[in-house]
């Protein structure tokens, strides 16, 4: 435990460094906006979100709106996001069940946000540590699991075992921004195929860099994502 305590802290002084414009890169304006952008981002990338949500907040600005809207118009417009027959379905149910439990308002609690249709514990921490400032949890997707594991930091299989050792290691006013570091990193040069490890400013102290350019660098990067 000591040696990942000792690596976590390097990780976060030196990702904050580097990234010190960290942030969520789904456009929003309010926690209703964060919650559908966030449930369209499944499998689908924050760029194509982006480029979705202008037409549908316009459209539907809030739970209201959105409880009554027709799904095929919902389809419509979040067609290229992928799954959107279920995305659509998700985001109208969601909204009901805001008008009916909490007059349209975003909870700001795990158990209330994870009730509603569409929404998990990652996007439940989304909401909170984004939208509210909540530190309840890390938001753990695909470049945290990488990352997390590339950095010898756990051996977890799944996001939840994960995001529990995450929680142990880094202090819980920087959950939130944690997860924004790793993923800006992972975007940017821990790629899953091929990591920039020649260049990067972890590889003294991450476990997989030697590795990263043997003929395991493939194997390394299919079992990154479990």
């Amino acid at each position: 435990m000591a040696a990942k305590q000792a690596i976590a802290q390097v990780v976060l002084e030196r990702l904050k460094a580097a990234y010190p414009d960290a942030h969520c890169e789904l456009d929003h304006r309010n926690a209703f906006e964060l919650l559908c952008a966030t449930i369209l981002s499944a499998q689908c990338t924050d760029v194509r979100v982006n480029m979705v949500t202008p037409a549908l907040f316009a459209r539907y600005p809030d739970a209201a709106t959105l409880a009554d809207a027709s799904p095929e118009d919902v389809e419509a417009i979040v067609r290229s996001t992928g799954f959107f027959r279920a995305k659509a379905r998700s985001l109208k149910t969601m909204s009901q069940s805001l008008m009916q439990a909490h007059r349209g308002d975003v909870p700001r609690s795990i158990s209330e946000l994870t009730a509603l249709a569409g929404v998990g514990r990652k996007t439940a921490n989304v909401i909170l540590g984004n939208a509210f400032g909540i530190n309840d949890g890390i938001v753990v997707d695909t470049h945290v699991q990488r990352l997390s594991r590339r950095f010898g930091l756990t051996r977890e299989p799944d996001p939840v075992g994960i995001e529990q050792e995450l929680m142990k290691l880094f202090p819980r006013d920087d959950w939130a921004l944690l997860s924004h570091l790793l993923i800006w990193h992972g975007r940017r040069m821990c790629f899953a195929r091929k990591p920039a490890c020649g260049t990067c400013l972890l590889r003294d102290v991450c476990p997989s860099a030697e590795t990263a350019e043997s003929p395991r660098k493939a194997e390394l990067g299919r079992e990154s994502f479990g």
